[in-house]
């Protein structure tokens, strides 16, 4: 049994809103103690005293909506490629999105990523399904065989349902079996073809846009049928201010709804588009600095629950087009913490709030035990410097795709450890 003391640590937990001096032991994969203040005497022969000096100590981060190019493709991103990122990066857990070639819409090819991710992977994998056989939105997919395969949750991505006879029929059989959808709130029709928010911005620079619109209108049509079929649900992306208060109504209203947003949606705007840089095209696209400001008060308030990568690899060759051309997403396993910092270092949110959204709400949106710095929890935990500066160079990150918005970025985060059931699976050079 591994027995790891972590002394003189900035302890950060959002289960109780503290960020506090302190020490924690881990031993067998889980923790077995949280001492405040100085570290107790007479630990167990053999244990690895690691002093933090003073450097911040949370749960490990739980990204909903990684993109594992596996299986189609895999020179974009694989399982090794991806976990040792997360690892990098501080997430201990990846859910994994079935937007793959083919999509992860059978039994068979849900225990192909199982498998695949278990032998290359030094972080934790749990692979979402889909909800409609190749996310066509035309049949539901086997909901309860995927399920007893390992499925955490169902989810067709960006390829919004839209039929809504197929969707209630999919969230119906779901609140059966109890599992969770994810959705993505958009209305189809508006949004297709946009690579931008409509506004001046879009049209100065003559991009086809989408309105903030379209957000509200695809949540209000999933509220509804939340209403009707009393499924779980958690909105993978809500990005404009317009969207808030249908949300604020249906949690006020008892429906198990929770809601997140990404990361560039929180620390970019559509100004960042400028100059038609393809890297800054993510979906849905960059929204106002209106928009922006309050999707972190929402995560502020809670009302937004989860913060994540949506981790999106996409190759040069998919990027280097005219803007309206390019593939959209990002990679973000890396650069999720030290972007989230930011928002830690304007004042706008604290450190237990950010990791109450990257760590302990998605733990608990999943049913997981880990988010948490408890006695009996997981021993997966990243240990950071909150205030170590550096410029992103995206040569140097881990993913095989390198299509990251804050290339040749001023940051402040870096990560020195994290560990994943008590083990040490990345430590900083």
């Amino acid at each position: 049994m591994t027995h790891i003391h972590i002394t003189n640590a900035r302890l950060i937990d959002p289960e109780n809103g503290t960020d506090t001096l302190g020490s924690l032991t881990m031993a067998d994969g889980v923790i077995q103690a949280v001492h405040p203040e100085d570290s107790p005497q007479g630990l167990e022969t053999g244990t690895q005293v690691i002093d933090a000096r003073g450097k911040c100590l949370a749960p490990g981060i739980v990204d909903i909506g990684v993109k594992v190019c596996e299986p189609g493709e895999r020179h974009k991103e694989s399982y090794r490629s991806a976990g040792l990122a997360a690892a990098a990066g501080g997430v201990t857990t990846m859910a994994t999105r079935p937007d793959t070639l083919p999509a992860i819409d059978t039994p068979e090819v849900l225990e192909f990523t199982r498998r695949r991710a278990n032998e290359a992977a030094p972080v934790h994998v749990l692979p979402m399904a889909a909800l409609t056989k190749g996310r066509a939105g035309r049949e539901m997919t086997e909901i309860g065989f995927l399920m007893d395969a390992g499925a955490i949750a169902f989810t067709d991505c960006d390829h919004v349902i839209q039929s809504t006879k197929v969707f209630s029929r999919a969230l119906t059989y779901a609140r059966a079996m109890g599992a969770l959808v994810i959705a993505h709130p958009q209305d189809p029709g508006l949004s297709e073809g946009a690579a931008a928010t409509s506004g001046k911005f879009a049209s100065l620079y003559g991009l086809p846009a989408v309105s903030p619109m379209a957000e509200r209108m695809g949540l209000d049509r999933d509220i509804a049928l939340l209403e009707m079929t009393g499924a779980r649900y958690h909105a993978d992306q809500i990005t404009t201010a317009r969207a808030l208060p249908a949300l604020e109504r249906a949690k006020a209203n008892g429906l198990d709804i929770t809601a997140g947003t990404s990361i560039h949606h929180l620390t970019l705007n559509e100004l960042d588009v400028a100059g038609y840089r393809t890297f800054f095209k993510v979906k849905p696209p960059l929204r106002s600095e209106d928009d922006r400001q309050a999707i972190i008060e929402a995560v502020r308030t809670g009302l937004i629950d989860i913060i994540s990568s949506m981790h999106t690899p996409q190759d040069e060759e998919s990027k280097r087009l005219p803007f309206e051309q390019a593939a959209s997403g990002a990679v973000a396993l890396e650069t999720l913490l030290p972007a989230a910092l930011r928002l830690y270092h304007a004042g706008a949110l604290d450190l237990p709030t950010l990791f109450r959204a990257m760590s302990l709400n998605p733990a608990k949106r999943l049913g997981l035990p880990s988010g948490r710095l408890s006695v009996g929890t997981p021993a997966d935990l990243v240990l950071f410097d909150a205030d170590a500066p550096f410029i992103l160079d995206r040569a140097k990150l881990l993913s095989k795709s390198k299509n990251t918005p804050f290339d040749g970025a001023r940051m402040q985060g870096k990560v020195l450890a994290t560990f994943v059931d008590g083990h040490i699976v990345y430590e900083a050079p």
